[in-house]
């Protein structure tokens, strides 16, 4: 109960969190400071925005064997929907950088030290089923207008998408429901990650201080969320390339927006902690990590032993013949 309550409250259910008004030109500076982060920690940027590149590059793949072309646009744009959560160990560097301590890549592995973890996993899991959802609608969008059945093929659907009345309402209806879902996200984690990791004070009041931060400044917010738009739209052409980029100033500077939101409070800040290898390899995280990697090691085995099942039964002389193989192999690994 107390550790629920911790993840949803914090250690001081009565925290309060009071957000400044912030103005547009926060938001411009804010931005000048994350890509002054960005040039400083050049290697722990690319070293995260690798999984933003990979990711999206394989999220299209994937869509295109399905035959899932139409769902590549909402997988590209739905991406963003959970980038606040993968970008909480960039916040974790700026937040090193400002405290005037080392900020190598290897210290952004201090957020799973955090007592904010829980929580922020939380959040994070919130933030996939927003993803879902998305899709969901976006799926749903394409079969009301085209059927059940795929396209076929990319260029005559996208012919079709920019020719037809069907295919502009589509992207018109697609891009308004979006929009709605990415202001929902904005508003939510504006503030919300940075403040659970500087601060540890739960998944609620987190949340609250955010939602209060875009309500108060309801400019800035919007001004802020067209600037990741728009930073997010040239970093995905061409294939998401320009992401190694755009992703960890955006990472740095939203710690930074955070910094001019919300009234520091050097009682309640958490302490910057060393990350430690072996504290690494106990986080629970990494345990599923692990229990993922034996799953994958035990289903090649057990594919390795049906091939060889199925070889026996097609060739009687497959034994002799695997014997023969695989005698090398085992001098060589004893040796």
């Amino acid at each position: 109960m107390a550790s629920t309550f911790h993840v949803y409250f914090g250690p001081e259910a009565d925290t309060r969190i009071w957000p400044r008004k912030i103005e547009p030109g926060d938001c411009i500076a804010a931005l000048r400071e994350g890509f002054d982060d960005f040039l400083t920690m050049r290697t722990d940027g690319v070293f995260v925005a690798i999984f933003y590149v990979i990711a999206g590059i394989v999220l299209v793949g994937l869509s295109s064997v399905r035959n899932a072309l139409d769902l590549v646009f909402p997988f590209a744009s739905g991406f963003a929907l959970v980038g606040p959560f993968f970008a909480v160990g960039l916040f974790e560097m700026s937040r090193r950088r400002e405290a005037g301590l080392p900020a190598s890549w290897r210290k952004m592995f201090a957020v799973f030290r955090s007592p904010a973890l829980p929580s922020i996993i939380a959040l994070g899991v919130g933030l996939f089923v927003v993803f879902a959802l998305w899709i969901d609608i976006a799926h749903y969008l394409y079969v009301r207008l085209y059927g059940p059945i795929p396209p076929a093929a990319a260029l005559p659907f996208l012919a079709d998408v920019l020719t037809t009345g069907r295919g502009w309402t589509l992207i018109v209806v697609g891009c308004l429901v979006g929009l709605c879902f990415a202001a929902l996200v904005l508003c939510v984690t504006v503030v919300s990650f940075p403040l659970m990791l500087d601060r540890d004070v739960g998944l609620v009041p987190a949340v609250v201080a955010s939602l209060r931060t875009a309500r108060n400044n309801p400019g800035a917010v919007a001004s802020w969320g067209l600037i990741v738009a728009a930073a997010l739209v040239l970093g995905s052409v061409p294939l998401f390339i320009g992401l190694a980029v755009v992703m960890p100033v955006l990472g740095h500077a939203t710690w930074r927006l955070y910094r001019r939101a919300v009234e520091r409070d050097p009682a309640h800040e958490v302490p910057i902690k060393e990350p430690s290898a072996a504290g690494l390899r106990e986080a629970p995280v990494f345990r599923f990590v692990w229990v993922f990697l034996d799953m994958l090691q035990f289903l090649r085995q057990r594919k390795e032993y049906a091939r060889r099942r199925d070889s026996l039964l097609t060739d009687p002389n497959a034994l002799k013949k695997d014997a023969e193989t695989s005698a090398p192999n085992e001098r060589t690994d004893a040796s």
